[in-house]
């Protein structure tokens, strides 16, 4: 699990939760957001939002259990905070990641799973939208500290001009 840091020309700098370490990450990469993952139940699809603040209610904003118990363990305790899981469709493995991720997240203090502020995220994408239009007018903009152009591109056109001139 990483977090994301800042965003860069190729994709994005990332750094893990687990050792610290900083990674570069391709745009070309897949990756899942934690906030577009969400839980199969018998009726709806829950976010995964939900969940860690259910697991939250339940432990008192504690950890929860360990993600290495037995399966059974691991089901019992998943019925007790999403009964209506379907069972079908979230395997033992998914319990034991969300669970992981859960404490991972409370061990780092990265336990704030309240809905954002109406509002906040479309500020959130303005500003990215904002710096990716920067990014891109820094790479189509000549590097020009004059604003006018260089002079070896004058001068290439002048004597291009000019042989033109003398056939």
């Amino acid at each position: 699990m990483f977090q994301l840091l800042s965003q860069t020309r190729t994709g994005f700098l990332a750094q893990s939760l687990l050792d610290g370490k900083k990674v570069s990450v391709s745009a070309h990469n897949n990756v899942s957001l934690l906030s577009d993952i969400a839980v199969y139940t018998l009726k709806e699809e829950v976010p995964l939002r939900e969940v860690f603040l259910k697991i939250q209610e339940k432990e008192n904003g504690g950890q929860a259990i360990s993600h290495k118990e037995d399966k059974e363990k691991l089901e019992e305790y998943f019925f007790s905070i999403l009964p209506d899981y379907d069972e079908d469709k979230v395997y033992a493995s998914d319990i034991k990641k969300i669970i992981q991720w859960y404490n991972l997240l409370q061990e780092k203090k990265l336990d704030d799973f309240s809905e954002p502020e109406e509002g906040e995220e479309e500020k959130k994408q303005a500003a990215k939208m904002e710096a990716t239009k920067k990014a891109v007018l820094k790479t189509i903009a000549p590097k020009s500290t004059t604003g006018k152009a260089s002079s070896a591109k004058k001068g290439g056109a002048a004597k291009n001009t000019v042989a033109r001139k003398a056939q």
